[in-house]
């Protein structure tokens, strides 16, 4: 076998080739765009290089032949937590040997080994937590756009390895067949009818930059007292929203105002891998063109809960549900939607995944987080 660092333009396409060759069976298996993992690693597209570094590799058999890939990466904000000096893997794939998956595991941990790492976690992105983040271990069904997907041997190999789950990623799903629960439209609604000082704006696309900016101070304040939990910047917001721009549906990411002070949000996407799936991962300007159109006739029926948050003073005033409320009338009423992914949620988090309960939801998938102790 042969392990090649990523270096040239060659290689780089051999990265992205080798989801492709070890998933071509898998009629499940939705390939990412290659613009998509391509910008996870150049340093003018993601900001996580402005305070932190990444590599890949290949792995090839004797023939030549792709038969895996794994990336390393630190970033310097996050690294240094409660005497842990924390690194990251990600985008791993592996035939199903344990050979062949040491081999890449090795190079990594030795990368981050170099770079003083004790801890690492994995799979996770270089980036934010919301796309490619953690191993599948329940729900190998199709992945909706940004979800990590992956063979079920994949968590032999890791633990094998010495990963330990470090949190579990739960998904849970509902469809609109029926509407919405009545005692969820009730709380909701009582909700708004108590508090004439509320209001519920709809995301516009043309007022980026205020919107960014009150994303980042919900976000931030929200997640203050999570583990290792490092402030985003406005820039990156702005980053994000404008690469969701073709794709978002702006009835479905809504923000909540108390006296005018931007107090929660939620965000929902459209599943493009419905019709990304055609793609295989190609997004010249005839999949531009066809995106375009199958987007227009309706073909989406399902919708990706992404993120939502609330300020912890606003968090006991059933503003999640107010906003989850507004965004699945919208969602009854100008789509074509009927199924309602859940993404995904911490273990940790008891209270979002009581709103979850609250709406009927059902598990449907689950990733896990690992974490390897190097010491």
């Amino acid at each position: 076998m042969q392990l090649i660092e990523v270096k040239n333009r060659s290689e780089e396409l051999a990265f992205l080739d080798v989801a492709r060759e070890l998933y071509k069976n898998d009629p499940e298996w939705v390939c990412p765009l290659d613009t998509d993992i391509e910008a996870v690693f150049n340093p003018e597209k993601n900001t996580y290089y402005q305070h932190g570094e990444a590599t890949r590799w290949i792995l090839k058999n004797s023939s030549g032949k792709l038969i895996g890939r794994v990336a390393a990466f630190i970033n310097e904000k996050k690294a240094n937590y409660n005497n842990k000096r924390i690194g990251g893997i990600g985008f791993f794939e592996s035939i199903n040997d344990e050979t062949a998956s040491k081999m890449l595991l090795d190079a990594a941990i030795g990368w981050l080994k170099e770079r003083k790492v004790t801890t690492v976690d994995g799979p996770i992105n270089f980036g934010e937590n919301d796309q490619y983040w953690g191993l599948l271990v329940e729900g190998f069904t199709q992945p909706s756009y940004g979800m990590a997907y992956n063979h079920p041997y994949y968590k032999q190999l890791l633990e094998s390895y010495g990963f330990q789950k470090k949190m579990e990623q739960i998904t849970n799903e509902f469809t609109l067949e029926n509407g919405l629960s009545p005692r969820f439209v009730k709380i909701a609604e009582y909700v708004m009818q108590r508090r004439p000082n509320l209001e519920i704006r709809e995301f516009k696309p043309a007022l980026i930059d205020g919107f960014a900016e009150d994303f980042m101070n919900i976000y931030n304040s929200a997640w203050a007292e999570f583990e290792n939990f490092t402030p985003i910047k406005k820039e990156y917001v702005i980053e994000t929203f404008r690469k969701i721009k073709p794709i978002v549906d702006p009835g479905l990411v809504q923000f909540a105002y108390v006296d005018g002070e931007p107090a929660a949000f939620v965000m929902c996407l459209p599943d493009v891998n419905q019709i990304f799936k055609k793609f295989n991962g190609k997004l010249n300007l005839w999949n531009k063109l066809r995106f375009v159109w199958l987007k227009k006739t309706k073909y989406i029926t399902r919708v990706r809960v992404v993120v939502m948050g609330s300020k912890p003073k606003f968090q006991n005033m059933g503003l999640e549900s107010v906003l989850t409320y507004c965004c699945f009338k919208h969602t009854i009423t100008n789509t074509n939607v009927n199924e309602i992914e859940l993404s995904w949620v911490g273990d940790f988090n008891e209270k979002m995944l009581a709103i979850h309960r609250g709406l009927g939801a059902k598990p449907s998938k689950k990733h896990i987080t690992y974490r390897l102790e190097l010491n």
